[in-house]
Formats: structure tokens, C-alpha cells, sequence
């Protein structure tokens, strides 16, 4: 995994310290939305020395270059998806557990004539809030 994950960002002015690849290796494949905190917490198990510092500025590095997606659905912290592909996402209202729906809902959204006269729609986001099957269960 960690030779793919070199592989991907060689040759395209990303700097790969031990550091950033125990956080790209982290992210790799990871459908949990971390927090920054998350990531920091994690990493540290393995590089005690690393800062959050390195983990934000990694984290915003990567956002800035379209690898990651900043989430803000939950309002006391930013979550973080390594899955740049478009896609929404549903929170748990108990737990705060969020998923990813992967459906095209644009053909059903609809923007209002005054709102396309000032704006072209580039993309979209839907935010879907419920109760996931472990919290059901342990009501």
C-alpha cells in the first residue's frame, strides 16, 4: 500500500516525509470522515513526534490540491474524505457516524429562474441527517 501511495504523489511537488505517508496511509481507503484531531491521535501512535501542526497543514495541503474533501456537516468540527469523487453524505444524529451516498440527485434539483440568472451550478451537496442501524438497535 505504502509503494501505491508513493507512487501517486512522486513527481508532483508533494514532499513525502515519514510523516505524510503514515497520514496518506490513514486516509487511504478510509470511510470513517476523521477529523483532524482524528488523524493527529492515530498518527501519533506511531510518530510520537509529529505535531498537529503537520497533520493540519498536510491535511490542508491536500485539500487545496482536490485529494481530500473538507465535510462540513457537523458543526463543531471539520471532517475530512478521502474520496474526492462527488458524492453525499449522511450523519447520525445519536452517534455522529457519517456514510457516503454515492446517487446522482442532480437531475431531481431544481434552482429557482432568479437564482440560475445570477449563478451557473458547477456541483452540489446534499446533507442527510437520520439515526444508523446501531443506534436504532440501542433504542
Amino acid at each position: 500500500m505504502v509503494q501505491k501511495i508513493i507512487d501517486r504523489y512522486r513527481g508532483k511537488g508533494f514532499k513525502l516525509t515519514p510523516q505524510r505517508l503514515a497520514i496518506l496511509k490513514f486516509l487511504e481507503g478510509n470511510t470513517g470522515h476523521p477529523t483532524a484531531e482524528d488523524i493527529f491521535v492515530e498518527i501519533k501512535k506511531k510518530h510520537p513526534t509529529v505535531s498537529f501542526a503537520t497533520v493540519y497543514n498536510t491535511i490542508q495541503a491536500l485539500r487545496d490540491r482536490g485529494d481530500l474533501l473538507e465535510i462540513t456537516i457537523d458543526p463543531e468540527r471539520k471532517h475530512f474524505d478521502p474520496n474526492p469523487s462527488p458524492h453525499h453524505h449522511i450523519i447520525c444524529t445519536d452517534c455522529g457516524k457519517i456514510g457516503d451516498i454515492f446517487v446522482d440527485y442532480s437531475a431531481a434539483l431544481t434552482l429557482p429562474d432568479n437564482i440560475l440568472e445570477e449563478f451557473t451550478p458547477t456541483g452540489n451537496h446534499i446533507d442527510f441527517h437520520g439515526v444508523c442501524r446501531d443506534c436504532s438497535t440501542k433504542q
